[in-house]
Protein backbone atom coordinates (compact mmCIF):
# COMPACT_ATOMS: atom_id res chain seq x y z
CA UNK A 1 0.00 0.00 0.00
CA UNK A 2 1.14 3.55 -1.06
CA UNK A 3 1.15 7.36 0.04
CA UNK A 4 -1.67 8.57 -2.43
CA UNK A 5 -2.59 12.10 -1.45
CA UNK A 6 -0.80 14.77 0.49
CA UNK A 7 -2.23 17.67 2.07
CA UNK A 8 -1.25 20.74 3.87
CA UNK A 9 -3.67 23.12 6.17
CA UNK A 10 -2.80 26.12 8.18
CA UNK A 11 -2.90 25.89 11.98
CA UNK A 12 -2.83 29.04 13.65
CA UNK A 13 -3.71 29.08 16.93
CA UNK A 14 -3.58 32.63 19.33
CA UNK A 15 -2.02 32.27 23.07
CA UNK A 16 -4.57 32.88 25.85
CA UNK A 17 -1.68 34.91 27.33
CA UNK A 18 -0.63 37.45 24.42
CA UNK A 19 1.81 38.24 26.42
CA UNK A 20 3.74 35.44 27.09
CA UNK A 21 6.89 35.85 26.70
CA UNK A 22 10.79 34.11 27.15
CA UNK A 23 13.86 35.99 26.73
CA UNK A 24 14.20 35.55 23.34
CA UNK A 25 10.97 36.47 22.08
CA UNK A 26 7.41 37.06 22.67
CA UNK A 27 4.69 34.71 21.21
CA UNK A 28 1.49 35.74 21.25
CA UNK A 29 0.20 32.79 18.64
CA UNK A 30 1.54 30.00 16.52
CA UNK A 31 1.85 29.84 12.67
CA UNK A 32 2.01 25.92 12.46
CA UNK A 33 1.23 23.37 9.92
CA UNK A 34 -0.68 19.80 9.72
CA UNK A 35 0.46 17.43 6.88
CA UNK A 36 -2.13 14.94 6.15
CA UNK A 37 -1.07 11.72 4.58
CA UNK A 38 -3.78 9.40 2.91
CA UNK A 39 -3.48 5.66 1.60
CA UNK A 40 -5.55 4.14 -1.18
CA UNK A 41 -7.80 2.72 1.14
CA UNK A 42 -8.28 6.29 3.33
CA UNK A 43 -6.28 6.22 6.25
CA UNK A 44 -4.90 9.10 7.29
CA UNK A 45 -1.93 10.07 9.12
CA UNK A 46 -1.20 13.24 10.59
CA UNK A 47 1.86 15.47 11.37
CA UNK A 48 2.50 18.74 12.16
CA UNK A 49 4.77 21.32 11.48
CA UNK A 50 6.32 23.79 14.43
CA UNK A 51 7.20 27.08 13.26
CA UNK A 52 8.32 29.74 15.43
CA UNK A 53 11.12 31.63 14.14
CA UNK A 54 13.02 32.43 17.35
CA UNK A 55 13.12 28.49 17.86
CA UNK A 56 12.40 26.60 14.63
CA UNK A 57 11.31 28.46 11.29
CA UNK A 58 9.24 31.00 9.80
CA UNK A 59 5.49 29.79 9.25
CA UNK A 60 6.57 30.93 5.34
CA UNK A 61 9.58 28.81 5.52
CA UNK A 62 7.69 25.77 6.87
CA UNK A 63 5.63 25.95 3.93
CA UNK A 64 7.91 26.35 1.52
CA UNK A 65 9.93 22.94 2.98
CA UNK A 66 6.92 21.10 3.18
CA UNK A 67 5.73 21.79 -0.52
CA UNK A 68 8.99 21.30 -1.86
CA UNK A 69 9.21 17.62 0.08
CA UNK A 70 5.46 16.80 -0.56
CA UNK A 71 5.67 15.24 -4.35
CA UNK A 72 8.46 12.64 -3.16
CA UNK A 73 6.08 11.28 -0.52
CA UNK A 74 2.99 10.40 -3.03
CA UNK A 75 3.82 6.44 -4.23
CA UNK A 76 6.19 5.78 -1.57
CA UNK A 77 5.11 2.86 0.73
CA UNK A 78 3.38 3.21 3.86
CA UNK A 79 5.73 0.69 5.35
CA UNK A 80 9.39 2.40 4.43
CA UNK A 81 9.10 4.67 6.84
CA UNK A 82 12.53 4.37 7.32
CA UNK A 83 13.64 4.29 3.73
CA UNK A 84 11.58 7.35 2.96
CA UNK A 85 12.65 9.28 5.70
CA UNK A 86 16.38 8.70 4.62
CA UNK A 87 15.09 10.32 1.16
CA UNK A 88 13.79 13.16 2.95
CA UNK A 89 17.06 13.69 4.67
CA UNK A 90 19.03 13.26 1.63
CA UNK A 91 16.83 15.53 -0.38
CA UNK A 92 16.33 19.11 2.10
CA UNK A 93 19.20 20.06 4.29
CA UNK A 94 18.16 21.00 7.79
CA UNK A 95 14.64 22.30 8.49
CA UNK A 96 13.88 19.39 10.85
CA UNK A 97 10.68 21.05 11.96
CA UNK A 98 9.25 20.06 8.50
CA UNK A 99 10.92 16.86 8.67
CA UNK A 100 9.48 16.39 12.20
CA UNK A 101 5.94 16.80 10.50
CA UNK A 102 6.69 14.33 7.89
CA UNK A 103 7.63 11.47 10.43
CA UNK A 104 4.97 12.01 12.59
CA UNK A 105 2.98 11.45 9.87
CA UNK A 106 4.54 8.76 8.77
CA UNK A 107 4.41 6.80 12.34
CA UNK A 108 0.45 8.12 12.53
CA UNK A 109 -0.29 6.78 9.11
CA UNK A 110 1.28 3.40 9.26
CA UNK A 111 -0.09 2.74 13.52
CA UNK A 112 -3.39 3.34 11.84
CA UNK A 113 -3.53 1.20 9.09
CA UNK A 114 -2.50 -1.50 11.17
CA UNK A 115 -4.92 -0.42 13.92
CA UNK A 116 -2.28 -0.12 16.63
CA UNK A 117 -0.86 3.02 18.88
CA UNK A 118 2.42 4.91 17.95
CA UNK A 119 4.08 3.34 20.49
CA UNK A 120 3.96 -0.05 19.47
CA UNK A 121 6.08 0.97 16.28
CA UNK A 122 8.37 2.24 18.56
CA UNK A 123 8.81 -1.27 20.45
CA UNK A 124 6.13 -1.02 23.12
CA UNK A 125 5.29 1.58 26.08
CA UNK A 126 7.25 1.62 29.27
CA UNK A 127 4.38 3.42 30.75
CA UNK A 128 1.07 4.48 30.49
CA UNK A 129 0.80 8.38 31.53
CA UNK A 130 3.82 11.01 32.47
CA UNK A 131 4.04 13.37 34.92
CA UNK A 132 4.51 17.18 33.75
CA UNK A 133 5.96 20.79 34.67
CA UNK A 134 4.40 23.61 33.26
CA UNK A 135 6.33 26.54 32.35
CA UNK A 136 5.74 30.64 33.69
CA UNK A 137 6.55 32.74 31.30
CA UNK A 138 8.45 35.96 32.10
CA UNK A 139 6.56 38.71 34.02
CA UNK A 140 6.62 40.81 36.78
CA UNK A 141 7.63 38.62 40.29
CA UNK A 142 4.37 38.85 41.85
CA UNK A 143 2.63 37.56 38.67
CA UNK A 144 4.55 34.83 38.06
CA UNK A 145 3.68 33.64 41.87
CA UNK A 146 -0.29 34.02 41.10
CA UNK A 147 0.25 31.67 37.85
CA UNK A 148 2.00 29.61 39.86
CA UNK A 149 -0.40 29.27 42.59
CA UNK A 150 -2.96 28.20 40.69
CA UNK A 151 -1.01 25.38 38.34
CA UNK A 152 -0.57 24.28 42.20
CA UNK A 153 -3.74 23.81 42.69
CA UNK A 154 -4.67 22.25 39.26
CA UNK A 155 -2.33 19.16 40.66
CA UNK A 156 1.18 20.27 38.66
CA UNK A 157 4.48 19.02 41.05
CA UNK A 158 6.96 20.73 39.09
CA UNK A 159 7.22 24.28 36.94
CA UNK A 160 9.64 25.98 35.06
CA UNK A 161 10.74 29.62 35.62
CA UNK A 162 11.38 31.40 32.71
CA UNK A 163 14.11 34.05 33.35
CA UNK A 164 15.01 36.88 31.95
CA UNK A 165 18.71 37.55 32.69
CA UNK A 166 18.40 40.52 34.85
CA UNK A 167 20.16 39.05 37.97
CA UNK A 168 18.19 41.20 40.36
CA UNK A 169 14.89 40.48 38.76
CA UNK A 170 15.19 36.95 38.65
CA UNK A 171 16.27 36.06 42.40
CA UNK A 172 12.90 38.43 43.12
CA UNK A 173 10.68 35.98 40.33
CA UNK A 174 12.38 33.02 41.82
CA UNK A 175 11.80 34.13 45.76
CA UNK A 176 7.99 35.05 45.04
CA UNK A 177 7.36 31.86 43.15
CA UNK A 178 8.51 29.86 46.01
CA UNK A 179 6.43 31.58 48.49
CA UNK A 180 3.36 31.15 46.51
CA UNK A 181 3.51 27.20 46.31
CA UNK A 182 5.69 26.27 49.12
CA UNK A 183 8.43 23.75 50.16
CA UNK A 184 6.93 20.73 48.35
CA UNK A 185 6.67 22.03 44.46
CA UNK A 186 9.65 21.27 42.52
CA UNK A 187 11.27 24.40 40.79
CA UNK A 188 13.46 23.84 37.59
CA UNK A 189 14.68 27.78 35.86
CA UNK A 190 15.13 28.34 32.21
CA UNK A 191 16.90 31.65 31.46
CA UNK A 192 16.84 30.59 28.06
CA UNK A 193 20.61 31.41 27.06
CA UNK A 194 20.53 35.39 28.63
CA UNK A 195 23.14 34.59 31.28
CA UNK A 196 27.08 34.08 31.02
CA UNK A 197 28.78 31.01 32.84
CA UNK A 198 30.42 33.19 35.54
CA UNK A 199 27.12 35.49 35.88
CA UNK A 200 24.83 32.30 35.92
CA UNK A 201 26.99 31.18 39.24
CA UNK A 202 26.79 34.72 40.93
CA UNK A 203 22.92 34.48 40.49
CA UNK A 204 22.51 31.00 41.86
CA UNK A 205 24.62 31.94 44.86
CA UNK A 206 21.12 33.82 45.32
CA UNK A 207 18.66 31.47 44.33
CA UNK A 208 20.28 28.60 45.80
CA UNK A 209 18.16 28.96 49.33
CA UNK A 210 14.89 28.21 47.06
CA UNK A 211 15.84 24.78 46.70
CA UNK A 212 16.18 24.86 42.64
CA UNK A 213 16.56 21.31 41.02
CA UNK A 214 17.51 22.34 37.19
CA UNK A 215 19.04 24.99 35.47
CA UNK A 216 17.86 24.49 31.62
CA UNK A 217 20.43 26.65 28.46
CA UNK A 218 21.34 29.16 31.01
CA UNK A 219 24.15 30.15 28.50
CA UNK A 220 24.61 30.74 24.87
CA UNK A 221 24.05 27.65 22.73
CA UNK A 222 27.52 27.79 21.28
CA UNK A 223 29.11 28.29 24.38
CA UNK A 224 29.62 24.46 25.59
CA UNK A 225 32.57 25.22 27.99
CA UNK A 226 30.51 27.48 29.83
CA UNK A 227 27.61 24.61 30.32
CA UNK A 228 30.69 22.18 31.19
CA UNK A 229 31.73 24.89 33.66
CA UNK A 230 28.36 25.43 35.43
CA UNK A 231 27.96 21.24 35.37
CA UNK A 232 31.41 21.07 37.45
CA UNK A 233 30.69 24.23 39.67
CA UNK A 234 26.93 23.88 40.62
CA UNK A 235 25.70 21.54 42.85
CA UNK A 236 22.42 21.43 40.81
CA UNK A 237 21.79 19.52 37.42
CA UNK A 238 22.89 21.40 34.23
CA UNK A 239 20.33 20.74 31.07
CA UNK A 240 21.08 21.25 27.55
CA UNK A 241 18.30 22.39 25.09
CA UNK A 242 19.39 24.84 23.10
CA UNK A 243 23.03 23.19 22.77
CA UNK A 244 20.71 19.96 21.92
CA UNK A 245 19.78 20.05 18.17
CA UNK A 246 20.97 17.25 16.28
CA UNK A 247 21.58 13.78 17.52
CA UNK A 248 25.71 14.61 16.77
CA UNK A 249 24.73 17.53 19.65
CA UNK A 250 23.77 15.26 21.75
CA UNK A 251 26.33 12.58 21.07
CA UNK A 252 29.04 15.42 22.15
CA UNK A 253 27.58 16.52 25.51
CA UNK A 254 27.02 12.83 26.22
CA UNK A 255 30.54 11.95 25.61
CA UNK A 256 32.52 14.81 27.04
CA UNK A 257 29.92 14.81 29.83
CA UNK A 258 29.10 18.44 29.21
CA UNK A 259 25.84 18.60 30.98
CA UNK A 260 23.76 16.26 33.30
CA UNK A 261 20.52 16.43 31.57
CA UNK A 262 19.53 16.60 27.78
CA UNK A 263 15.89 18.32 26.66
CA UNK A 264 14.82 16.40 23.83
CA UNK A 265 12.08 16.86 21.33
CA UNK A 266 11.02 15.90 18.24
CA UNK A 267 10.50 18.65 16.56
CA UNK A 268 14.18 19.78 16.95
CA UNK A 269 15.83 16.79 16.19
CA UNK A 270 13.23 16.19 12.76
CA UNK A 271 11.29 13.34 14.28
CA UNK A 272 10.30 10.56 16.23
CA UNK A 273 13.57 8.51 14.91
CA UNK A 274 15.83 10.81 15.34
CA UNK A 275 14.85 11.74 18.77
CA UNK A 276 14.82 7.70 19.90
CA UNK A 277 18.39 7.76 18.86
CA UNK A 278 19.04 10.59 20.89
CA UNK A 279 17.46 8.62 23.64
CA UNK A 280 19.58 5.85 23.57
CA UNK A 281 22.79 7.89 22.97
CA UNK A 282 21.62 9.41 26.75
CA UNK A 283 21.08 5.74 28.15
CA UNK A 284 23.99 4.68 26.61
CA UNK A 285 25.51 7.00 28.47
CA UNK A 286 23.85 6.90 31.98
CA UNK A 287 22.87 10.90 31.04
CA UNK A 288 18.97 11.94 31.96
CA UNK A 289 17.01 13.02 29.51
CA UNK A 290 13.71 14.90 29.59
CA UNK A 291 10.98 15.44 26.92
CA UNK A 292 11.02 19.23 26.57
CA UNK A 293 8.24 21.90 25.73
CA UNK A 294 7.04 22.36 21.97
CA UNK A 295 4.08 24.46 21.82
CA UNK A 296 1.72 23.16 19.43
CA UNK A 297 -1.49 21.64 19.46
CA UNK A 298 -2.98 18.63 21.11
CA UNK A 299 -1.74 16.39 17.58
CA UNK A 300 1.74 17.74 18.72
CA UNK A 301 1.44 16.57 22.51
CA UNK A 302 0.08 13.19 21.80
CA UNK A 303 2.85 12.31 19.36
CA UNK A 304 5.22 13.53 22.04
CA UNK A 305 3.58 11.29 24.62
CA UNK A 306 3.69 8.35 22.51
CA UNK A 307 7.32 8.99 21.83
CA UNK A 308 7.82 9.96 26.10
CA UNK A 309 6.11 6.19 26.76
CA UNK A 310 8.66 4.29 25.63
CA UNK A 311 11.73 5.96 26.89
CA UNK A 312 13.30 3.78 29.91
CA UNK A 313 13.63 6.68 32.29
CA UNK A 314 12.34 9.60 32.32
CA UNK A 315 14.03 11.35 35.70
CA UNK A 316 12.16 14.92 35.26
CA UNK A 317 8.81 15.57 34.29
CA UNK A 318 7.89 16.14 31.14
CA UNK A 319 6.51 19.38 29.02
CA UNK A 320 3.61 18.21 27.37
CA UNK A 321 0.82 20.32 28.74
CA UNK A 322 1.31 23.55 26.54
CA UNK A 323 -1.55 23.39 24.47
CA UNK A 324 -4.01 23.99 26.98
CA UNK A 325 -2.89 27.56 27.12
CA UNK A 326 -3.21 27.59 23.32
CA UNK A 327 -6.90 28.28 21.92
CA UNK A 328 -8.56 27.23 18.39
CA UNK A 329 -7.20 23.69 18.43
CA UNK A 330 -8.65 21.68 15.75
CA UNK A 331 -7.69 18.31 17.36
CA UNK A 332 -9.63 16.21 19.80
CA UNK A 333 -8.94 16.96 23.76
CA UNK A 334 -5.87 15.30 24.86
CA UNK A 335 -6.69 16.39 28.71
CA UNK A 336 -4.46 16.84 32.13
CA UNK A 337 -5.95 15.39 35.28
CA UNK A 338 -3.85 16.64 38.22
CA UNK A 339 -0.66 17.20 36.55
CA UNK A 340 -1.03 14.11 34.62
CA UNK A 341 -0.90 12.68 31.05
CA UNK A 342 -2.50 9.70 29.96
CA UNK A 343 -1.96 7.89 26.86
CA UNK A 344 -5.08 8.23 24.65
CA UNK A 345 -7.00 4.63 23.39
CA UNK A 346 -6.86 3.73 20.03
CA UNK A 347 -4.72 3.32 17.13
CA UNK A 348 -2.11 6.30 15.64
CA UNK A 349 -1.34 9.22 18.08
CA UNK A 350 -4.40 8.94 19.81
CA UNK A 351 -6.17 12.37 18.78
CA UNK A 352 -8.02 13.02 15.31
CA UNK A 353 -9.51 16.51 13.65
CA UNK A 354 -12.40 17.57 16.22
CA UNK A 355 -14.42 18.37 12.33
CA UNK A 356 -13.02 15.62 10.06
CA UNK A 357 -11.40 16.85 6.56
CA UNK A 358 -11.62 15.39 3.35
Amino acid sequence: MKIATVTLRPCTQALSDPEWKFARAQVPQLDGWVLSLSDDDGHQGLGYCHAIPAISTHGAGAQAGLEFLAPRLVGRPVDDLAGTMEEIDATLAFQPTVKAAIDMALHDLLARRLGVPVHVLLGGKLRDAVTLSRILPIKAPEAMATQAEQLAAEGYGQLKLKLSGDMALDVQRVAAVRAAVGDAMTLTLDPNQSYSAKQMISAFAKMECYDIALIEQPVPAADIAGLALLTRTLPVAIEADESAQTVRDVFRLVSERTVDVINLKITNLGGIRRFLQAVKICEAGQMGCRMGAAFGPALLQAMSLQAASVVTRLPYASELSEHLHLQDDPFTPLPVERGTLTLPGGPGCGVTWRNPVA
